[in-house]
C-alpha cells in the first residue's frame, strides 16, 4: 500500500473501496511531466529564497530529473495504489534521495499543483491542436487552389440555390478554421496565468517568490487571488467550449462529405484508405472517417456540459468534485486529435467529380436568379423580373430541361426584353464570374481569399 502523504492526522486506515474511488493516479498518470516541470521550478524558488539549502535544491532537482527520464524510457511505471500524480511523484523522489525530498512540498498545497500542472497540459495540447488545424486548413487550401473554377452547386435548405466553386465551398472551412485558431489561441493567452503560490487557499507564509516560477515555466503573470487561483477550471472550460465549436464545423464537413460521397449525388470518391466495407455487402464503400468524426462532434459537446455541470454548484475554494474536471478535458482533446487527422487525410485524398457537380449546377436552376437579374438590368422591376424568372423555371420543370435549353422563342413569349445575349449571360461559368466581389465566388476572388489565407496561416506560428 503506497503511503499517504496527509496520514498523520488519521488513527485509521482507509477503506480499500475508498482507496479505488478517491484515486485519479489512472487518469492523471498522463500529468507526470507538467508535474515534473513545475516541481522542479519550484524547488529552485525555493531554493533561491533560502526556504530549503541549495544542497536540498540540487539534490531534489536531480531526483525529479531522473524520475523523469526513467518514465520517458518506460523504466519506472505509476503506482496504481497511490493517490494521484502529484504524490507518486514526491513518494517517488523522496525514495530516492531521502528527506531532501520531503521539503519538496514546502509553500505550496496539491490544489495550486494540480491547478498549475493542468494549465501547463492544456498550454502544451492548445499548441498541438492549432498545429494540427492548420495542417488541416493547408490540405483544404491545396485542394481550393486546384478547383477554382470547378463547378458546383451552392445549397440554401439542402435545395440547389445558386453556381458557386468547389473552391469558393472549401474556402468557407478555411475561415472557420481561422475563428477556431483564433479562440484557441486566446483561451491559451487566459489560461497562461501561472495559480502556484495560491497555496490551498490563503497563500502561504513563505517568501515564495512567484515571479520567478512564472518566467522560469514561461507564464505571462500570476494569479492575483489565491481563492481563484485554486478554485476555478474557466480556462478548461473554455477550451472544451473552443473544441466543440471546432468539431461541429468538422461535423458540418463530415456529412457534406458522406452526402456527395453517396451514389444519389456522387460528387467525389472516398479513397480505399479512408473508406471502410461491409461484413455481409460486398459492394459497399462507406465513409466511416465522416461518419465517426460527426458522432464523436457529440461526445465533445458531452465533455463541455460535464465540466459546465461540474462547476456550476462548487462553493469557494477546491472541492474534491473537481477530480472530476481531468477525464472530460482530457477525453474533448483526445478526440479532437483523432478526428483532425483523420479527415485531412479524407480530404486530401478523396476524387473529385467535376462533371457530376458541373450537372448538377446546371440542372438545379441554379442560374434563375442571374435570369432575373439579367431582366433588372433590362429594365425590368426586380420583383417582375423574379415572377418572369419562375415562370421559365415553371416550364423547364414540366419539360425536364434546364433553362439554357430553352428557345429564344421560350424566353420572348414571357418577356420580350430577352435576346440571344440570355444564354451567355446565364451559362454556369458566366454566373460565377460576375459575382465579382471580395468574398464571392469568382475564380479572382477565390484565388486572392486563397493567397490571404496562406499569408495569415505563415503569421500565425
Amino acid at each position: 500500500m503506497a503511503e499517504k502523504l496527509w496520514a498523520g492526522r488519521f488513527s485509521k486506515e482507509t477503506d480499500s473501496s475508498v482507496n479505488a474511488f478517491n484515486s485519479s493516479i489512472a487518469f492523471d498518470a498522463r500529468l507526470a511531466m507538467h508535474d515534473i516541470a513545475g516541481s522542479r521550478a519550484h524547488a529552485a524558488m525555493l531554493a533561491s529564497c533560502g526556504i530549503i539549502s541549495q544542497k536540498d535544491g540540487l539534490e531534489i532537482d536531480r531526483g525529479l530529473s531522473q524520475i523523469a527520464s526513467d518514465l520517458a524510457a518506460d523504466q519506472l511505471a505509476f503506482d496504481p495504489l497511490a493517490e494521484d500524480i502529484h504524490m507518486f511523484v514526491e513518494a517517488e523522489l523522496t525514495r530516492r534521495i531521502g528527506d531532501a525530498g520531503k521539503r519538496l512540498h514546502t509553500g505550496r498545497s496539491r490544489n495550486d499543483q494540480v491547478a498549475l500542472d493542468l494549465r501547463l497540459y492544456l498550454r502544451e495540447q492548445c499548441d498541438i491542436i492549432s498545429g494540427e488545424i492548420k495542417q488541416f486548413s493547408a490540405v483544404l487550401l491545396d485542394l481550393a487552389e486546384n478547383h477554382v473554377e470547378t463547378w458546383m452547386p451552392g445549397y440554401t435548405h439542402l435545395q440547389r440555390a445558386q453556381p458557386i466553386t468547389l473552391a469558393h465551398h472549401l474556402m468557407a472551412y478555411v475561415e472557420m478554421m481561422a475563428r477556431d485558431l483564433q479562440r484557441i489561441s486566446q483561451t491559451r493567452e487566459r489560461m497562461n496565468v501561472l495559480p502556484l503560490g495560491s497555496g490551498a487557499l490563503a497563500a502561504t507564509t513563505y517568501p515564495l517568490d512567484r515571479e520567478m516560477v512564472a518566467k522560469t515555466l514561461l507564464f505571462d503573470t500570476i494569479s492575483m487571488n489565491s481563492l481563484d487561483g485554486v478554485s476555478d477550471r474557466d480556462f478548461a472550460i473554455e477550451l472544451a467550449a473552443d473544441l466543440s465549436i471546432l468539431m461541429m464545423h468538422l461535423s458540418r464537413l463530415a456529412e457534406e462529405i458522406i452526402l456527395w460521397a453517396s451514389q444519389e449525388v456522387s460528387f467525389i470518391e472516398l479513397d480505399d484508405a479512408y473508406s471502410t466495407g461491409s461484413s455481409i455487402m460486398p459492394q459497399k464503400k462507406n465513409p466511416d472517417v465522416a461518419e465517426l468524426c460527426r458522432g464523436k462532434t457529440g461526445r465533445v459537446y458531452g465533455d463541455l456540459q460535464t465540466l459546465l455541470t461540474l462547476m456550476k454548484g462548487l462553493p469557494l475554494a477546491y472541492n474534491k468534485d473537481m477530480q472530476e474536471d481531468k477525464e472530460a478535458i482530457f477525453d474533448a482533446v483526445d478526440t479532437v486529435l483523432l478526428c483532425l487527422p483523420a479527415m485531412s487525410g479524407t480530404i486530401r485524398t478523396m476524387t473529385i467529380h467535376r462533371e457530376n457537380m458541373a450537372k448538377a449546377a446546371a440542372g438545379g436552376f441554379t442560374n434563375a436568379t442571374d435570369l432575373a437579374d439579367y431582366l433588372v438590368v433590362k429594365g425590368m422591376p426586380f420583383r417582375e423580373a423574379h415572377e418572369v424568372s419562375g415562370k421559365l423555371v415553371a416550364i423547364c420543370i414540366r419539360r425536364g430541361i434546364a433553362l439554357d435549353k430553352l428557345s429564344l422563342k421560350d424566353f420572348k413569349e414571357q418577356s420580350s426584353l430577352i435576346e440571344q445575349d440570355i444564354y451567355e449571360a446565364i451559362s454556369l461559368e458566366t454566373c460565377v464570374r460576375r459575382r465579382d466581389l471580395p468574398g464571392g465566388p469568382a475564380p479572382q476572388q477565390v484565388q486572392r481569399s486563397i493567397e490571404h489565407a496562406r499569408r495569415r496561416l505563415a503569421s500565425n506560428p
